[in-house]
């Protein structure tokens, strides 16, 4: 019944966008796909979030979950940002997103490898590096403690994520 429901959905998404599934996405207003991340959202800058906004996530989805990392940090993965909870009614964060724990809407925050919850901009020590912001669709809440890891957070997404979309931002330091 389930498989049925779901071919339902998807005709009725392609008859009423003209003939193609609309492809679930997150944006930028402040840099566009593997274009530069600027400075104001980085340690050279304010280092605040950058706006991110998001389109057409899959039918079921419950929340959202958000990791930000640089896989091209020397020592291995850097983690700028760990999100979940974000509610399925959420279209977007919006610059300078709180770096509290928790928000007000139940967004929840987790522990970047800054030590801290919320968000920490780019600072590579030298070249260009490449910033996944990565936005999953969840069919669940997640039931995940404040201070949470990466790892932790991926392992609790297994088997509910409906669907993911990536946005890349690139940054290097001006010397």
């Amino acid at each position: 019944m389930k498989k049925y429901l779901s071919a339902t959905i998807l005709i009725l998404i392609i008859l009423t966008t003209g003939g193609t599934a609309m492809a679930f996405e997150i944006k930028s207003s402040a840099f566009t796909n593997e274009g530069k991340i600027p400075a104001k959202y980085t340690c050279d800058g304010a280092d605040v979030s950058p706006p991110l906004a998001w389109a057409n996530p899959p039918a079921g989805t419950k929340c959202f979950a958000l990791i930000a990392d640089d896989p091209d940090a020397p020592m291995g993965t850097w983690v700028h940002w760990v999100a979940w909870n974000i509610p399925a009614s959420a279209t977007s964060l919006s610059e300078n997103t709180s770096k509290d724990a928790k928000l007000p809407d139940g967004t929840m925050q987790g522990i970047s490898d800054f030590k801290r919850p919320g968000y920490g901009g780019p600072c590579p020590p030298s070249g260009t590096h490449r910033y996944f912001f990565k936005l999953y669709a969840l069919d669940a809440p997640l039931d995940l403690p404040e201070m949470t890891t990466k790892a932790k957070l991926e392992a609790a997404m297994q088997g509910h994520t409906l669907g993911k979309t990536v946005l890349i931002g690139l940054y290097s330091r001006q010397k």
